[in-house]
């Protein structure tokens, strides 16, 4: 393609993109103001479905999971856009400096729970499929668009069952993550673990006579501290994994009782090159764990989906990465470079995503890319800058076009 002819399609799909800012932005609006917290995703997911059929998508698809499939075109090249609609929840909206629920927008800035991670996105991404087609960019493709749920409680899980269950199998995925418009091609793994101390309950007046699993406890939450720190495996674009201690409870028959049993939940990050079997060792052979005759267990997922749909996992997710020579990151570079006039960067995600499954789980190529900085997410007067939706619709527009001349 010559300079000119690109310059020429770069103005064509901003300018279409340009035109379809408004609406982008009344669905994001109305998708914020729904609360979808994981396993209350119904309206969300209603709000996408009625979003798909005003863009002309030729299927919409509910599963019964509650995950919404949008399909636009049927070429025998099979792409996959994706973006949660689940969101965390508020601890404290009076911290917040608008109605968390509102998609209140002041100086350029829309905020809501969710408008970064990744209301934002799936706006974006929906408006940048139905682009797409209205720019005859889906020549052979058939492009899915995945609203998907329970990723805030169990990430990948919507898509162990899109692929498992209903035989989705895309040849790449691009999940629309805040990633600040920057290209994501990996992302470290997590997984969730407990462990769990017993003791003998007594009466508080006369501790002696009793065990009490707290005290049993609290040198093992010190040794997990001290192991964050001589992790050592280390991935040259990942980095290290980390350990933290994020819940601690206990049992016990009142509050006049020694406690006989307590528990601590572990947020563990992997980095590639750990496994789940590497990572709970490390845990089961620390001396404190040994000496207390702790348990060390991996959780597993067995919650019900908005629409009842109960499919355990085990909360293992494992690290991904694309490699940077790989035809979908070569893609995502050029389509980003279309939209944005300059070299891209490329992004280095803190937090987990679908890919855990697409890629850590299935081995799609899978890459990031979306609106909003992911510093906003989960947190306090949660954010995204409308600006930022123009681009982000262009690259999904220019993406499956891009991707496929390539081959």
């Amino acid at each position: 393609m010559s300079l000119s002819v690109a310059n020429e399609v770069d103005s064509k799909i901003l300018k279409l993109a340009s035109g379809q800012l408004e609406g982008c932005t009344n669905f994001l609006r109305n998708l914020v103001a729904v609360p979808s917290p994981s396993g209350g995703e119904r309206l969300a997911c209603e709000l996408v479905m009625r979003e798909m059929e005003d863009l002309g998508f030729e299927e919409i698809v509910l599963d019964d999971m509650g995950n919404v499939a949008g399909r636009i075109g049927s070429g025998p090249r099979v792409i996959a856009f994706d973006a949660h609609v689940d969101t965390v929840g508020i601890s404290n909206p009076s911290r917040w400096k608008v109605d968390p629920f509102k998609g209140v927008v002041e100086d350029g800035i829309l905020y809501g729970r969710g408008a970064s991670d990744q209301k934002g996105g799936l706006a974006a991404v929906v408006h940048g499929a139905a682009l797409a087609a209205r720019a005859g960019h889906l020549d052979g493709v058939t492009l899915w668009v995945t609203a998907t749920v329970s990723e805030e409680d169990c990430v990948g899980l919507a898509w162990q069952y899109l692929i498992k269950e209903r035989g989705l199998d895309p040849e790449v995925v691009v999940i629309a993550m805040p990633s600040g418009l920057e290209v994501c091609r990996g992302q470290r793994g997590r997984m969730e673990i407990r462990i769990d101390t017993h003791g003998i309950s007594a009466h508080g007046s006369q501790p002696a006579r009793g065990d009490n699993a707290i005290y049993s406890m609290a040198p093992i939450v010190m040794a997990v501290s001290k192991l964050h720190r001589s992790l050592a495996v280390e991935h040259p674009m990942l980095g290290r994994g980390s350990i933290a201690v994020t819940g601690i409870r206990s049992r016990s028959a009142s509050l006049t009782a020694i406690p006989d049993a307590c528990t601590i939940d572990i947020d563990r990050r992997i980095t590639i090159g750990e496994t789940r079997e590497s990572a709970l060792e490390q845990l089961e052979q620390l001396p404190e764990v040994r000496a207390a005759g702790a348990t060390v267990e991996l959780k597993r997922y067995a919650e019900p989906s908005w629409r009842g749909l109960v499919y355990p996992t085990d909360k293992f997710f494992p690290a991904w990465e694309t490699p940077q020579d790989s035809r979908a990151v070569a893609a995502a570079l050029e389509a980003a470079r279309h939209v944005l006039g300059g070299q891209p960067k490329m992004h280095h995600s803190n937090f987990s995503s679908n890919g855990c499954a697409t890629a850590g789980m299935f081995q799609i190529p899978t890459i990031g890319f979306g609106p909003a900085n992911e510093m906003y997410s989960h947190s306090v007067n949660d954010q995204i800058e409308i600006a930022q939706l123009v681009p982000a619709m262009a690259f999904y527009a220019l993406f499956p076009k891009i991707y496929v001349s390539l081959t």
